[in-house]
């Protein structure tokens, strides 16, 4: 059976300030050695976004001033956003827009009203989070590798985390987690791009479309090891053995 899953990318003409098109880079690639038919489709504002063609949802990451640009445009998509997720579609958001998902986003100029589909929230404190990051995550064997830049703090109520904080801050610096996982969405904070350095994430999210659009998550076995070497340098530089 020929299999095809389709990737959104949401805005990346405003949010795409963290990598966010190597993540697309890297899903339509890891597709496409295991011949499965990968397609991308971007959404600017004006366009209306249908979300049962979408396989793979991406919500990039941008500047405060942005996100309120898109924070008007998401009011009107939330409900049929709300709907994909609960119907567990597949979604990866990175840095605001993993802010984005929540029930707002504190910050100096005011409040960013979020998209509700995961109960959270976010509020700017004092000085950024800035560095690199290591997590001990359950959807994968691996270590997450990657760098988070942010200024605000988010806290996931009783969801589950994306990982425990090895080396790094997380979602506040104080609680030892980051990101989060519902359903089938990961929001994280980890960016660099974070796909690339995590063969087992971009694999997770493609074995969970690929479950949701025809009932078979199996994925053929790819070579990673140059990724593997890259992620287990990054995991022994700073992470303590």
């Amino acid at each position: 059976m020929d299999r095809k899953i389709t990737i959104g990318h949401l805005y990346p003409d405003l949010l795409n300030l963290y990598g966010d098109r190597g993540n697309i880079a890297c899903l339509t690639q890891r597709c496409r050695w295991r011949g499965i038919e990968a397609e991308t489709i971007e959404f600017e504002l004006k366009d209306q976004i249908d979300f049962r063609e979408l396989d793979i949802v991406l919500l990039g990451g941008g500047s405060d001033r942005e996100q309120m640009i898109v924070c008007g445009k998401l009011k009107e998509i939330r409900q049929d956003f709300k709907n994909y997720v609960e119907d567990d579609g597949v979604v990866i958001a990175v840095c605001g827009g993993y802010q984005l998902l929540g029930e707002y986003y504190q910050t100096e100029e005011g409040r960013l009203e979020g998209l509700n589909l995961v109960d959270l929230y976010t509020e700017q404190e004092e000085g950024r989070i800035i560095g690199n990051i290591v997590l001990e995550s359950d959807l994968v064997s691996m270590p997450v590798v990657g760098f988070e830049n942010h200024g605000g703090r988010t806290c996931i109520r009783g969801n589950k985390p994306f990982g425990r904080v090895l080396y790094g801050s997380g979602n506040d610096g104080r609680s030892g987690y980051e990101g989060v996982v519902y359903k089938n969405v990961i929001g994280t904070y980890l960016h660099g791009p974070l796909l690339p350095k995590n063969p087992q994430i971009s694999d997770w999210l493609i074995a969970r479309a690929l479950e949701r659009r025809y009932g078979d998550s199996a994925l053929e076995p790819l070579d990673d090891s140059q990724e593997e070497a890259a992620n287990s340098y990054i995991f022994h530089r700073f992470v303590k053995q």
